[in-house]
């Protein structure tokens, strides 16, 4: 069994966060290892296709603020430091491969909403980061 000495769980801030959280603690907590916290908040022209004639920087910036907020009281609750909370704004794919690089991360968690055959893995969120990940990924099951 590998041994992991740093751990990148990503979470999207809904009430199920705390699942993979204790998850996550759990495997930091058997393998001493430390835990990078990360939120990717996806660019709000995302969601409309960018094709939007008005100025989202305020929304956008809105969205930060709150992620920000939330991500820091999960990190006061799962005692995670500071320097390793990350809020990152862009693709969650994309963010998360780029973090688990930057950070050296030798496994990143994510949450699995237990669909069946191959969309087990998630949906599109975990299953961009398992086939781009350089480490090892494991998807939590949420219930």
């Amino acid at each position: 069994m590998p041994t992991y000495k740093k751990v990148l769980v990503a979470i999207d801030l809904t009430e199920e966060a705390p699942q993979v959280l204790n998850k996550a603690m759990e495997v930091c907590k058997a393998h001493q290892a430390e835990l990078v916290l990360v939120h990717v908040v996806e660019p709000v022209g995302y969601a409309y296709g960018g094709d939007i004639p008005m100025d989202l920087t305020e929304l956008q910036d809105q969205l930060d603020k709150a992620a920000r907020e939330q991500l820091t009281a999960y990190g006061a609750q799962y005692d995670v430091r500071e320097a390793n909370q990350v809020v990152s704004v862009g693709r969650p794919e994309s963010e998360i491969h780029r973090l688990a690089k930057e950070h050296g991360v030798d496994l990143v968690i994510v949450g699995s909403h237990g669909r069946k055959g191959f969309q087990l893995l998630l949906g599109s969120t975990a299953n961009g980061v398992l086939h781009g990940t350089e480490c090892d990924v494991l998807a939590v099951r949420i219930h």
